[in-house]
């Protein structure tokens, strides 16, 4: 039965709604922890550290964490693979470009196709940044997280990938959101307009959200 729902294209979108709204939520929390980073460091870097014992004792250090983290591993990977074999189906199934073209249609669609691509690379120069270290600059601190994002957000181009990543974030969700409400058969005509009006709302509150941090850096305002 669970390989008949995934092979069907009902079920690939179910997927993609599922795994978006899981990621959806967690970038909400994300947020709000990184916002942490305005009451100093002291407030911050316990917050980061709390992180690693939530659930204790029952939960070992770090279990939870990398629970969450195997979560969010496997959303992704649902959520990109549904999206890539979709793309595929949807091009065998009209080899020929239709005459004539849907420019709100292929708009969305590009937008989302290179959004999840540049997020795709985002996640792993952020992995690499600010969690093992691997590409940061200034000499990443094991246990400073304040101090880690300070130093990226105080190069130019740490500033750039970060700021073009979160608006794809936002235009991401902006449609996500209410493709993932049709899917679900929460969406009806007397519902559009509100999903569409919180889809925006979460878009722009995210990528508000995100994007105060760098500049909170770059302004002084977090130093």
């Amino acid at each position: 039965m669970a390989r008949t729902v995934w092979d069907s294209t009902v079920g690939k979108k179910t997927v993609m709604a599922v795994s978006g709204l899981i990621m959806l939520l967690y970038l909400v929390v994300h947020m709000i922890g990184n916002l942490k980073i305005f009451f100093g460091a002291g407030e911050f870097n316990h917050y980061a550290h709390w992180l690693r014992t939530v659930g204790e004792p029952f939960m070992h250090y770090e279990w939870t964490l990398w629970l969450v983290r195997v979560v969010l591993v496997v959303a992704v990977v649902a959520h990109a693979v549904s999206a890539y074999q979709l793309s595929r189906r949807d091009i065998r199934a009209r080899p020929s470009k239709y005459v004539h073209k849907k420019p709100r249609a292929s708009y969305a669609t590009r937008t989302m196709r290179w959004g999840g691509i540049i997020l795709g690379l985002f996640i792993v120069w952020h992995v690499l940044d600010l969690t093992t270290g691997h590409v940061h600059s200034g000499g990443f601190e094991t246990g400073k997280p304040y101090q880690n994002v300070v130093d990226t957000f105080s190069t130019w181009y740490g500033n750039v990938i970060y700021i073009v990543a979160m608006l794809a974030v936002g235009l991401h969700i902006r449609h996500g959101f209410w493709s993932a409400a049709q899917t679900l058969g929460v969406g009806s005509r007397t519902r559009d307009r509100a999903l569409k009006t919180t889809a925006n709302a979460l878009a722009l509150l995210l990528t508000a959200g995100f994007l105060a941090v760098p500049v909170g850096v770059m302004t002084g305002v977090v130093s």
